[in-house]
């Protein structure tokens, strides 16, 4: 008899209250959810019935919290990340400040591309013009990263769904990497630098392609990291599937990450090895600054 999968539905609240024209987003679940239950017998699987509830919009709360030794896990790993944050931080201002000013790295049209692109997507996110566009790109981005990792773990997509209430999609596979992907993976950032490699590999881009392409990054960089921070309070299941805190600490690591590796990408003056051996001298100075404190507080 073949073993039975448990159906996980992964969901992006916006929060959004307006009048509708078609079905609203917490019918669309409960279909997906008589669906997945016609397909799949699931009679005691708490965890899959749990993530299916979270998704719709604030109709009813979990009904299954973890554990207190599971809670206490997800702080400490949370807590012990703050380090690591911590030194990143430090490591990348300060050599982003040092490559700006001494080595004129804002003078470079990488620099000012990225940047326009950047302020036009916070000036157009500001006025609030075409959002109902913008959010729903932002939710189908979401839902589509989520696809993508399951795919990477060898999960299955059973269904899914996209609109500018929410989204959802319903899986046998989870970890905290699906769940979070979505936060600090900017996929159609992702998909132009595809689409600009896979054209220089058949033809020679002109110089105006490069400088279309870092603008584009900062716009597209702006709409995944402002669209993020309006979705994150907004009582997302993606984080309390993992713990809320752990969850945050996690994706602003992994935003933080992937904005060094464009900037050692964009820059002649900062690389890869160099970041890593500014970020060993600064731990190591954290932790000797750490250990001095501790004596102190210890005589």
């Amino acid at each position: 008899m073949a073993a039975k999968k448990k159906q996980i539905t992964f969901g992006s609240k916006t929060g959004k209250n307006r009048r509708r024209t078609r079905p609203p987003f917490s019918e669309v679940l409960k279909l997906a959810d008589a669906r997945a239950r016609a397909t799949v017998n699931r009679p005691s699987n708490r965890r899959a019935q749990k993530s299916v509830r979270a998704a719709i919009a604030g109709t009813i709360e979990l009904d299954d919290t973890p554990g207190l030794s599971l809670r206490m896990g997800r702080w400490l790993l949370g807590v012990l990340l703050l380090p690591f944050c911590g030194v990143t931080s430090w490591t990348f201002f300060s050599l982003f400040s040092d490559v700006t000013l001494k080595h004129e790295f804002w003078q470079t049209s990488a620099f000012w591309y990225f940047a326009t692109g950047g302020l036009l997507m916070t000036g157009w996110f500001a006025t609030g013009l075409l959002k109902d566009l913008f959010l729903y790109l932002y939710v189908l981005g979401h839902e589509l990263t989520h696809i993508v990792f399951i795919w990477m773990f060898r999960g299955t997509v059973s269904d899914w769904g996209v609109s500018v209430e929410g989204g959802y999609v319903t899986t046998d596979k989870s970890n905290i990497v699906i769940a979070l992907a979505p936060y600090f993976v900017p996929l159609w950032a992702a998909l132009v630098v595809a689409g600009f490699a896979v054209a220089g590999y058949f033809a020679d881009l002109p110089g105006a392609a490069m400088k279309s392409l870092f603008g584009l990054l900062g716009f597209l960089w702006a709409f995944h990291l402002l669209w993020t921070l309006w979705m994150i309070p907004r009582d997302q299941p993606d984080l309390r599937e993992n713990g809320t805190f752990l969850s945050l600490t996690i994706i602003y690591l992994a935003n933080l990450l992937i904005l060094v590796a464009l900037m050692c990408l964009a820059s002649d003056h900062m690389s890869f090895r160099g970041f890593a051996r500014e970020w060993l001298a600064n731990a190591r100075e954290t932790g000797e600054g750490i250990e001095l404190m501790l004596r102190r507080v210890m005589r």
